[in-house]
């Protein structure tokens, strides 16, 4: 008799971990920064076992099981807009509420991460608008490879800084691992398409901008698109992603417009003109977005790519800089061996923006001086400085803290991504070695903010 009791005990903690009964998706107790899994069994003077549950987390920290089967098990094989494959989708959550299926397109996405490595990324397209995984309803979402990226977390950290520092439609991490017409393809990391939209980047679809700043979406890329342009003031690669041409009053004049529309926010920086920067820009937003890249070394800003600017229609709208996004060539990435090494944190004491931007004393001294040029303003990098104070403490606390939530509760996920896709590291070693960088990394930048120059 004790053995079949022992058995149902032990039996229900070990499907307690990520699970929920409930159809809502209620908080849930969170651990620790790093809990102790190890399962305790005992046995008290009664013969009664006691059980020391699995530490839960909430739903949101939880791996999904995605599985995407197209017609006909069409081979995904190309980003291209034509080649959306027609499939059905199918989640499985432990919150039965976060369960979905329906029908939808599934296509390639990316750049490097889509030519350099095995494991694809995916942009999916649904039918119809649903809420997945708890997170707003849309048709259009993104499942992220992180292929080089050996914690898994390097998206997620950035998008929690951004969340918690309220940074406008930031995106949000949800991880799945992914069965692809019935193969095994690993752990992904599902989130929003960055967009135009109610429930994405909020703007007027006809009069709203929302800007890429990204060489391989500009004119040296992608010669002969109707979408971008070289900015006026900087030379820098621009791809308009709101409106679209076919929502613009007038399609002809649209990369024009845009250019004129940009140009006013160069040269309010081009001039170090704090109080135009103010009038036309989200200046706090403009700090915050700076000193997470640099914080996180984040090099694609030398390019640049992956920077999105925004503004809504309105005569007092202002650009905002943000959403972020895609931060696995940050962390002190080793560029010289990109496809095969995958190696991270081995210097924390570099710099993108610079120990003096205004005078390009950086790592990258060709970073655009759209970045760079306010730090002439001595209100402005008092502002840096200021802004830094509220960030710094709150790095090791509170978003590291919360990213290791999310590695906790893939652990296992990550063992099995690994064994199908092996790239020579192990997850919680470097995890660990990401800790110890981000520690090193804001003591440093303490010192770099510190002696930034007042002009």
């Amino acid at each position: 008799m004790r053995k079949k009791i022992f058995a149902a005990l032990l039996t229900a903690v070990l499907v307690a971990g990520c699970s929920s009964e409930n159809d809502e998706p209620e908080a849930r107790q969170t651990p620790s920064p790093t809990p102790d899994t190890t399962e305790t069994v005992t046995t008290d003077t009664t013969d009664t076992p006691q059980v020391t549950p699995a530490p839960a987390f909430e739903a949101k920290y939880c791996v999904a099981r995605l599985s995407i089967n197209t017609d006909g098990g069409a081979a995904v094989n190309s980003k291209e807009k034509a080649d959306y494959r027609p499939c059905t989708i199918k989640i499985e959550a432990d919150t039965t509420a976060w369960n979905y299926e329906g029908r939808g397109r599934i296509r390639g996405r990316g750049n490097s991460t889509w030519e350099w490595y095995p494991k694809k990324p995916y942009r999916l397209k649904l039918d119809e608008k649903a809420s997945v995984l708890g997170l707003d309803e849309d048709k259009d979402w993104v499942l992220l490879a992180n292929y080089r990226d050996p914690t898994h977390l390097m998206n997620t950290l950035v998008f929690i800084m951004g969340e918690a520092l309220g940074m406008p439609f930031t995106n949000h991490s949800r991880y799945v691992e992914l069965t692809l017409n019935g193969e095994y393809m690993g752990l992904y990391l599902l989130t929003e398409q960055v967009e135009q939209g109610k429930k994405r980047v909020d703007i007027d679809k006809h009069e709203g901008w929302l800007l890429s700043l990204d060489v391989d979406d500009g004119p040296a890329e992608a010669p002969g698109a109707v979408d971008n342009f070289w900015s006026e003031v900087y030379r820098m690669p621009v791809c308009v992603k709101c409106p679209e041409a076919e929502d613009y009053a007038s399609p002809n004049t649209l990369t024009d417009d845009a250019r004129t529309e940009l140009a006013a926010l160069e040269n309010a920086i081009a001039s170090s003109d704090y109080d135009k920067l103010a009038q036309l820009c989200d200046v706090a937003t403009m700090i915050d977005y700076l000193l997470i890249q640099e914080f996180v070394y984040n090099v694609e800003v030398a390019a640049p790519r992956s920077i999105f600017l925004f503004r809504d229609k309105g005569e007092h709208a202002r650009w905002t800089f943000g959403p972020l996004w895609d931060f696995d060539a940050g962390f002190d990435f080793d560029w010289a061996h990109m496809t095969t090494g995958h190696n991270f944190f081995s210097d924390y004491r570099e710099t993108v923006l610079g120990t003096d931007p205004a005078r390009h004393i950086s790592d990258y001294s060709y970073t655009p001086s759209f970045f760079t040029d306010m730090w002439r303003s001595r209100q402005f990098v008092s502002e840096v400085k200021n802004h830094w104070k509220t960030i710094r403490p709150r790095i090791l606390s509170e978003f590291w803290p919360e990213a290791k939530r999310y590695a906790e509760a893939a652990s296992e996920a990550m063992e099995r991504n690994a064994s199908r896709w092996p790239i020579g590291k192990d997850a919680k070693t470097e995890i660990n070695r990401m800790e110890k960088w981000l520690s090193s990394r804001a003591v440093y930048m303490d010192h770099i903010v510190n002696g930034y120059p007042m002009k």
